[in-house]
């Protein structure tokens, strides 16, 4: 039998309002809030976050599917590798090009034998004003996908269906910034009878009827045929799930999954579900939930996370997705990062691995040869430390250092395990921090120079809900 063995997903920790949208521009905005990733927040680093909120998976393939990757000619799914420390035998392979990437990537690896997670992320982009921009939102799914005879299903794939056809929708040119579409009644014409088709197939090879059918998840960028199909499925409107968009918004090639995540969270055991996405063609997945899910308590649910947030102005915001340049600080720009020590030091740098001393369990952060305590050479043993809880020791506020937001906050961190090293902090208001606050360590990027990005961790505050 194959299935979901178990999935999570990643909500940034900041919104806009886009009520500030209209009140700026007079134009644009809308009712609620859109997700946003922060400035030293990218897909790869979300991904990252989103597949550290599994349990302890195993797959023999790692997929990335994203439509707006850190890089080009090079695998983005490899970093995520490295920061989740999968074995070298562990194949990490990128899926993207369109939204489609990420449903795409799931019925993949439902449709294979062997055990694959599948991440998802977008970080969704406009112009000011525009219905991207208002609509859009920022978040990461991860899904491990596999056999019975691996563990526990969450939930046992039943059937899927697929309609495509090509039509220019929506587009985007190589080294364009923003995606263009056409007029919405044209789309409306193509994905509604594709959308049918595809949800006809999908049952069919399930073996059921509509009426069997428990919830229904319907999710694109493309609103005006959502609420077209979604009278035509032959189910019950309290019957179509919550699609998040006045709290997170349309997350592209993560919207599947994370919509999915947020449904089986909530959903009991023994329930039909199907997925319906509508993204140059239509996809369907019908599943069923077992009773392994009623004994599932998610590290971080959706709910949660929408509820730990923190607004971000919109003058920011525009500064974040750099459509406005501020005056930068009167200081250096960060040098180019050394791909031969990054190589040299990637347990540290993508994995947050220290040493531990076997004579004096004294802590190295970052890793050693040589014991500061007694002076051992090579008797080390590793020390991840990416999932331990922190404790603020000391802190400065630095107004004055290179940074994209500044002010940059600086910590020494105490971990309750043992062991002490200085990072940066984010998601967190400087004036508010305080001596004694417990953190948890973050995948971030820490500055982008000559094309390259500098990845490693930084700390944030336990929020009430989000850590143990």
């Amino acid at each position: 039998m194959r299935g979901i063995l178990d999935l999570a997903a990643y909500v940034p920790y900041w919104r806009l309002n886009r009520s500030e949208i209209r009140a700026t521009f007079g134009s644009g905005g809308g009712k609620g809030t859109r997700a946003v990733a922060s400035f030293d927040e990218d897909t790869t680093t979300i991904g990252t976050e989103a597949a550290r909120l599994l349990g302890s998976v195993s797959p023999s393939s790692l997929w990335f599917a994203t439509v707006s990757p850190a890089y080009l000619d090079k695998t983005n799914a490899t970093t995520i590798h490295a920061a989740l420390r999968f074995d070298s035998d562990v194949t990490a392979l990128d899926w993207g090009g369109s939204i489609r990437s990420g449903v795409g990537a799931l019925m993949t690896a439902l449709r294979g034998n062997d055990p694959v997670l599948v991440v998802t992320a977008d970080i969704r982009d406009g112009l000011p004003t525009s219905a991207d921009e208002s609509s859009g939102g920022d978040a990461a799914a991860a899904i491990m996908v596999g056999s019975d005879s691996e563990g526990p299903l969450l939930a046992e794939v039943l059937g899927m269906g697929s309609a495509t056809e090509e039509f220019i929708d929506r587009w985007r040119l190589p080294g364009d910034r923003r995606s263009k579409v056409w007029e919405e009644r044209f789309g409306e014409t193509r994905y509604v009878p594709l959308g049918e088709e595809a949800w006809n197939a999908g049952l069919k090879d399930a073996g059921i009827t509509a009426a069997e059918i428990d919830q229904v998840i319907i999710t694109s960028s493309h609103a005006r045929s959502v609420r077209a199909i979604s009278s035509r499925l032959g189910v019950e409107a309290d019957k179509i799930a919550l699609d998040y968009s006045e709290t997170i918004g349309y997350t592209g090639s993560a919207h599947a999954g994370l919509a999915l995540t947020g449904l089986l969270e909530t959903v009991g055991a023994q329930k039909t579900i199907a997925l319906l996405s509508l993204a140059d063609g239509a996809d369907v997945l019908v599943l069923r939930t077992t009773d392994a899910i009623t004994k599932r308590k998610p590290v971080r649910s959706v709910a949660t996370q929408i509820e730990a947030r923190a607004d971000v102005a919109y003058g920011k915001f525009l500064s974040w997705r750099e459509w406005v340049t501020l005056e930068p600080p009167r200081r250096p720009e960060p040098g180019r990062i050394s791909a031969s020590i990054s190589s040299r030091r990637e347990d540290w740098k993508y994995g947050f691995v220290g040493s531990r001393d076997r004579t004096s369990n004294a802590f190295h952060l970052p890793p050693a040869r040589v014991s500061m305590k007694g002076g051992a050479v090579d008797d080390m043993d590793p020390a991840p430390m990416a999932a331990e809880i922190g404790t603020i020791a000391t802190f400065t506020i630095d107004r004055i250092a290179y940074s994209p937001s500044p002010p940059i906050v600086f910590a020494v961190i105490d971990f309750e395990g043992g062991g002490r090293t200085a990072v940066e902090m984010c998601d967190v208001d400087a004036e508010s921090l305080k001596m004694g606050d417990r953190v948890e360590m973050t995948f971030r990027r820490l500055f982008t120079s000559d094309g390259i990005h500098n990845y490693f961790w930084k700390a944030r505050p336990v929020r009430d809900g989000v850590a143990k």
